[in-house]
């Protein structure tokens, strides 16, 4: 019972931000905002996961219960992402956000430590548990089939029986200027659902703050981490994860807006209610991906699983770039989304788990999420807005091509430097 509990828990919780994280990047610039105020409000999730990871994380350790804490976050934080339904100019837009991602981003740390104190055995109980938030993400993108419609067209087809209905209701999805308008109701799915997890959260297995002198050392943690970096081999991976998260949210950035816009501007054309089902296709890949990744790693070693996850990217770029008037196959590559994600950002983590002292892997793996969640999404928030709409748009037509060559180089260039620069010691000091 406590697990299907922990697993619903973190279904809602990756809910949440799946509901408004793929359309953001195409909503903003129909609001009007500049690709300077575009990159400000992205920006606050990665903003937000720096201070968590220096400061919020901890301090919501030792001060609440773990679930009155999650129940807070999701009220206010829901509150404040529901209202940007409503909001369309830039400070309000902004401060809302930022609010959102200071709560949020700290339950993601609190919502693990919830599941980690109830489990008998976390070691094999936690993959399934925290399957839940990647089946969230999924399902966030569903619901859209049936809510970004063109409803309009549906009742001049005038459609007889339900199955008729059913078809055209979903070869109806919005386009266009509709589309963008119709984009809100991101978050207002986002914010009913904090809303719910709120709620949920008081029936949460209680779990009390912990003793101040449980974790001391962890205020210098991040100085600690730093000095991992004398170790060339963690200071090449740490520069090719800074590029490969750029990569990663490069994708996010402009996927949605690729695949929305029309065949004859260069884009994809798919219908406006399907554009999240198909990146969805991506995490559908990684649940499958992550159950053969042992088998990956016994067979291939750290650094060629790593260098394939790297090169995954460069691949759906590619097909991006010059495949674009190939639907099928556009929606088909979005299953690299698994490889990309699970044999580099999931390899980091379990290879500083086994490379590491058991008192140095926190903040090793802080040192890493700081490049992954933190600096590496700042970089691409900043760069991704003004690339897009700046530097490869022209008369208001977009050089798709041009576009999607510069995260595609990128992830090759990271992909050989961890093939020429990336050796680490023969034997694991993990244990």
């Amino acid at each position: 019972m406590v697990r299907v509990k922990l697993t619903l828990m973190m279904l809602v919780q990756f809910k949440i931000w799946g509901a408004w994280l793929p359309l953001i990047f195409g909503y903003l610039p129909s609001l009007g905002f500049t690709p300077g105020q575009q990159a400000w409000i992205l920006n606050a999730f990665p903003i937000a996961a720096i201070v968590g990871m220096f400061f919020s994380n901890q301090y919501a350790d030792r001060h609440f219960a773990a679930e009155k804490f999650m129940a807070f976050s999701h009220l206010v934080g829901g509150l404040a992402i529901l209202s940007l339904a409503w909001v369309h100019t830039f400070p309000p837009f902004f401060l809302l956000m930022l609010l959102h991602c200071l709560l949020y981003v700290p339950t993601i740390s609190i919502s693990n430590s919830i599941a980690f104190a109830h489990m008998k055995d976390p070691q094999n109980e936690f993959g399934p548990v925290r399957m839940g938030g990647t089946i969230g993400w999924i399902l966030a993108a569903w619901p859209f089939t049936f809510i970004l419609v063109d409803w309009d067209a549906v009742q001049q087809a005038d459609p007889q029986g339900f199955v008729q209905w059913l078809g055209v209701v979903l070869s109806s999805g919005l386009t266009g200027e509709a589309l963008q308008a119709g984009t809100r109701w991101t978050y207002i799915v986002a914010g009913i659902a904090s809303l719910l997890l709120a709620a949920y959260s008081l029936t949460l297995p209680h779990t009390p703050p912990k003793k101040a002198d449980e974790g001391a050392g962890e205020k210098l943690a991040w100085l600690e981490a730093m000095k991992l970096l004398k170790h060339p081999f963690v200071l090449v991976l740490w520069l090719v994860t800074l590029v490969d998260s750029f990569v990663h949210n490069a994708y996010f950035s402009w996927t949605g807006v690729f695949l929305g816009t029309s065949v004859e501007a260069g884009g994809v054309g798919i219908p406006g209610n399907w554009i999240m089902p198909v990146m969805s296709v991506g995490q559908i890949a990684e649940i499958a991906t992550m159950a053969v990744l042992g088998l990956v790693l016994k067979r291939f070693g750290w650094r060629a699983t790593m260098i394939v996850g790297i090169l995954g990217h460069a691949a759906r770029f590619a097909a991006y770039a010059f495949y674009p008037d190939h639907p099928t196959f556009i929606v088909l590559v979005q299953v690299l989304h698994g490889i990309c994600y699970a044999f580099f950002f999931a390899t980091v983590y379990v290879f500083v788990d086994a490379y590491f002292p058991k008192d140095a892997r926190a903040s090793a793996q802080g040192l890493f999420n700081v490049m992954i969640l933190g600096i590496g999404a700042l970089v691409a928030y900043s760069l991704c807005p003004y690339l897009m709409q700046t530097v490869f748009t022209q008369n208001g037509v977009t050089n798709f091509r041009g576009l999607f060559l510069v995260p595609m180089t990128s992830a090759i260039a990271a992909a050989v430097a961890l093939l020429l620069f990336f050796h680490p010691p023969k034997e694991a000091k993990g244990h």
